[in-house]
């Protein structure tokens, strides 16, 4: 998601205006709130997770559990305007329960937050819990949603940046813990004592259910009619898609750009029936198609800012594989039957991988990276993506392969178990 109020903005603002704001609201809430919180039976929950698409995919398991606790009726979600796609296709919570704030300008972004906490108060949100990590501006919206019991993390011992005494339900962020198990976590820390926190008794699950994409009928077939007219060679050719990702939200993460041409030129000439497609945002369009021409085969198809979030996710369904840097499709992706190849650098598949069966990680592991984690709000001083340069086109090329073959024996071999069953009937 590309913000148009700025990344670099955004980040100063939540630095130097939400600190004092946060110290003179943790002053109101030690008049307000003089007595310790106890424990309470949650009957409305809000969650506060305003950008990172694929995080709101991670946070399924936290949400699910919410629906078990008080029905899915009364769970809700904060979002920025743009990121609500994802909640919509997970299809997890109402359509009506998720509060958006737009972006396109800091003063509707001060409205939309100001309208956010005066619906959650009309709607009676009694417990709150807080995904944004340290972010000010997510810990001073839930305080004023008026939430009895709040989840968030805190540092306790100046272990992160400082945001006030805002929650209820204190916790210790593990940087040990994935983000899926931290978002559950979160979610169960409602269920014990406040006073006990931020030590409680709870393993997080190893294995953990996400969403499938669900395609409607019709889908498929339009689809299809779009690839055929980007490309009428293209039939029922099997497909691979390249995710340059050239949106800024943070360019650390960025593979070099024409090593994606190098990669659909080798992959291209060792599959002579394959056909590769650069997909992308409206904003990414330019330099991503431009990418595309630069291969120079006609099998290949341009299809950046040519598709909705939702025919993209149809796209997956269809092809095979998708190679992509750490960003919002990989994680999309993972919700379909794809096999992902996510490449990371800045950040650690440890914490952010796609929890799937069908996501394969390459890391190079030098010592400087990971470099942007929750402690330092995902700012580096890294001018020079070193960890991303280290992940060769050989490399990625390789796994693909690899990946690729597999898929190409394992159907014909399904396909005679499907007979057989179908026989044995």
């Amino acid at each position: 998601m590309d913000l148009p109020v700025g990344i670099a903005t955004l980040q100063h603002t939540d630095r130097w205006i939400g600190v004092p704001l946060c110290a003179f609201l943790t002053l109101v809430r030690k008049i307000i709130e003089p007595r310790p919180a106890v424990l309470r039976q949650p009957r409305k929950i809000l969650f506060t997770k305003f950008a990172e698409q694929g995080s709101t995919v991670l946070a399924c398991p936290a949400i699910r559990r919410a629906t078990e606790l008080v029905g899915r009726e009364n769970v809700y979600f904060v979002v920025f305007e743009d990121n609500r796609f994802i909640l919509d296709v997970m299809e997890i919570i109402p359509e009506g329960n998720v509060i958006t704030i737009p972006t396109h300008s800091p003063w509707a972004l001060a409205l939309g937050a100001l309208q956010a906490v005066l619906q959650a108060r009309r709607i009676g949100i009694d417990a709150a819990v807080d995904m944004e990590f340290f972010t000010r501006f997510s810990a001073m919206l839930t305080f004023l949603t008026g939430a009895q019991s709040r989840v968030g993390f805190h540092t306790f011992f100046g272990d992160g940046p400082y945001r006030g005494d805002l929650m209820t339900h204190r916790l210790l962020y593990n940087s040990h813990l994935h983000t899926s198990q931290m978002f559950e976590a979160m979610v169960e820390a409602l269920t014990r004592d406040p006073a006990l926190l931020p030590t409680f008794d709870f393993t997080p699950p190893a294995e953990q259910s996400f969403p499938a994409f669900r395609v409607r009928p019709n889908e498929p077939a339009e689809i299809e009619e779009l690839l055929q007219q980007e490309n009428r060679r293209l039939g029922s050719a099997p497909l691979i898609l390249l995710n340059p990702n050239a949106s800024d939200l943070l360019p650390l993460r960025r593979w070099p750009p024409l090593r994606y041409v190098e990669l659909a030129r080798r992959l291209l000439e060792r599959f002579p029936d394959l056909f590769i497609a650069f997909t992308g945002a409206p904003a990414e369009a330019g330099p991503i198609n431009g990418l595309a021409h630069d291969v120079g085969s006609g099998r290949v198809l341009a299809l950046a800012g040519k598709t909705t979030l939702r025919q993209l996710l149809v796209l997956y369904t269809r092809s095979e594989i998708l190679v992509t840097n750490d960003s919002g499709p990989a994680h999309f992706a993972s919700m379909t039957p794809i096999h992902v190849v996510t490449l990371f650098g800045p950040e650690t598949p440890a914490l952010f991988a796609a929890r799937s069966p069908n996501t394969s990680v390459l890391w190079a592991g030098i010592a400087c990276s990971p470099c942007v984690n929750a402690y330092n709000n995902r700012q580096s001083v890294c001018r020079d993506n070193l960890c991303m340069q280290a992940i060769t086109v050989e490399q990625v090329f390789e796994r693909v392969t690899g990946l690729y073959e597999a898929r190409l024996s394992a159907r014909p071999r399904a396909s005679t178990l499907r007979a057989a069953d179908a026989r044995q009937r």
